[in-house]
């Protein structure tokens, strides 16, 4: 299925998050709220594309069956105007490629693959692994380089030989390394967009394609229009929501990690997800009240008590 908000330049949108994965109270993915949640994020936070079953939807804690709900019901409600890509990526490169074909038949638009983790593979294997999962489907793919979490960078010469491929064509960077990505991006096609809410302005000044946000559960509206500034060239303006939405990277991604704080957000903007799963807890009441300030801190409209 074509993407309906991707352009040559930014094959999946602009402004994507990487949506958390809601549950009820006893741990079950909450599909009802899945629903609730994509809308929101499409129509009041003006994301043009959303990440599920990344990371930061605990995609290891959930099975490939809850999996392939979630993209079903994310498409059944913002598929016709937000591209929907889902999170294919394991350390198991078997399992990646099934994941990416039950990704395909629910009618996903695009792929999200991580560098596998744990594993801590050599280069070749990077490539091979990639290479499979692309090679799996016709849906185009993003790559996800994120060696903190990971273990291992994807190195700029297999980033260059992995563009070859037809269908990878971008790359989510949470590496960190603005010199590399602009090696890449100049040797290249392949489409960038900040994986590091940190870095978000900074990787726009090297022409990234847009954001994989974390934050942008809660002001995403605000860094879509960060991304239209930018590239309409008034980088003033695009500066100043940076700077106004410090305070909310602050809170959510250097507090207690993305999907927890992120979680605690939304319940403080009225669009409550549930809890998070084991390995993961959720945020105490001190990493709450932190939250709350550096919430108010950025604009943000609370709703709660």
């Amino acid at each position: 299925m074509a993407s309906p908000t991707g352009t040559t330049d930014a094959p999946f949108g602009r402004m994507l998050t990487a949506m958390v994965t809601p549950f009820t109270a006893d741990g079950e993915v909450d599909y009802v709220a899945v629903r609730r949640l994509a809308t929101y994020l499409v129509d009041e936070q003006h994301n043009d594309g959303l990440i599920v079953n990344g990371t930061t939807g605990e995609s290891p804690t959930t099975s490939d069956e809850e999996k392939q709900r979630i993209v079903s019901a994310v498409l059944e409600v913002v598929g016709d105007r937000a591209t929907v890509v889902a999170g294919a990526g394991t350390n198991d490169t078997r399992h990646s490629v099934e994941l990416a074909k039950q990704a395909a038949r629910a009618g996903a638009h695009g792929l999200l693959v991580v560098t596998p983790y744990y594993n801590k593979p050599p280069q070749e294997g990077l490539y091979r692994h990639f290479s499979a999962v692309a090679d799996a489907t016709d849906l185009p793919v993003m790559l996800y380089d994120i060696p903190g979490r990971s273990g291992v960078p994807i190195k700029t010469e297999t980033l260059i030989r992995l563009a070859q491929h037809e269908r990878i064509v971008a790359v989510k960077d949470a590496k960190g390394d603005l010199f590399a990505g602009g090696q890449v991006m100049s040797a290249t096609d392949l489409a960038f967009y900040s994986g590091d809410d940190l870095l978000n302005l900074a990787w726009l000044s090297l022409g990234a394609a847009g954001f994989v946000s974390v934050v942008g559960h809660v002001v995403g509206a605000e860094l879509a229009r960060m991304i239209r500034l930018h590239k309409n060239g008034d980088v003033a303006q695009a500066l100043a929501i940076h700077s106004q939405v410090s305070p909310v990277v602050d809170g959510i991604m250097l507090r207690a990690g993305g999907a927890i704080m992120a979680k605690a957000a939304l319940s403080m903007v009225g669009v409550p997800v549930g809890p998070v799963r084991l390995p993961l807890v959720d945020a105490t009441e001190k990493q709450i009240a932190e939250l709350r300030a550096c919430l108010v801190a950025g604009g943000v409209k609370l709703t709660d008590a």
